[in-house]
């Protein structure tokens, strides 16, 4: 089914969806991203009070999660950091046909939160001027590989791999840096970007040609109104703008 047919069915099942909310209600469980994990959060306590469904996150690497979904964990929807797990899924029969969607798109930034410490053109990466550098398993998560990438387009992936400190998903490549176990680290810009807050420390705005980009997508991996309600809801212009200001592009 083309994706466009399959969210106008979705908004006809929002609709009866939303009239039935007081006569039942569904516990949605969806498996996320680490760095779409606080927007998420934030569109799902509203989609909560709308409906009166309740979204259960589970946060992790995007391999993991697609790992688990193919030993059959109990998960309704799928965001993943990446287009290819659910494109995947989708192929191996496990997410529901036409239901794969691009919800978001992210970016990548060299982030430190002493302030004045990465310059605006990531130069610090060939002084060298640090001990630790943090970024996510290349293999498990899609900004981890965007680092890499990176580090490969400036000739300095054999120089700086010894010093990477390598997170299982991009929270902890977050934490790494936030906690002072490495001075500096590849992460998603969502995760410095806040909704309503000024960004802390100090970033390289990695050029977005120096790295594939990083097109999030989600897919279904069960059917039922409250599933189709909630991405229909993601879907809603009123859930992009949250997406945008958490520090992403939206498709």
């Amino acid at each position: 089914m083309p994706i466009s047919a399959f969210l106008i069915r979705l908004a006809a099942t929002l609709s009866l969806t939303l009239a039935g909310i007081n006569a039942h209600a569904d516990e949605i469980h969806v498996a996320v991203a680490s760095n779409f994990a606080n927007a998420l959060k934030i569109i799902a306590r509203e989609f909560e009070t709308a409906t009166g469904h309740r979204v259960i996150v589970s946060i992790g690497a995007t391999g993991k999660h697609y790992a688990q979904i193919r030993h059959g964990a109990p998960f309704d929807v799928f965001f993943a950091a990446d287009s290819r797990r659910p494109e995947l899924l989708e192929a191996e029969g496990i997410a529901l046909p036409g239901s794969r969607f691009t919800y978001a798109i992210g970016k990548l930034v060299l982030w430190s939160p002493k302030p004045g410490y990465v310059d605006t053109q990531g130069e610090i990466l060939q002084t060298g001027e640090f001990q630790h550098l943090a970024i996510a398993n290349p293999r498990l998560a899609p900004y981890g590989k965007a680092a890499q990438e990176v580090l490969q387009a400036r000739g300095l992936w054999e120089t700086l791999k010894e010093r990477a400190v390598r997170g299982e998903n991009i929270g902890q490549a977050f934490q790494f840096v936030k906690s002072g176990n490495a001075e500096l680290g590849f992460v998603a810009w969502s995760q410095v970007r806040r909704p309503g807050q000024p960004a802390a420390g100090s970033w390289w705005d990695v050029p977005t040609s120096l790295y594939t980009t990083i097109e999030q997508q989600a897919v279904l991996l069960e059917d039922s109104p409250a599933t189709q309600a909630f991405v229909t809801f993601i879907n809603s212009e009123a859930a992009r703008a949250i997406i945008r200001q958490s520090g992403y592009g939206t498709p």
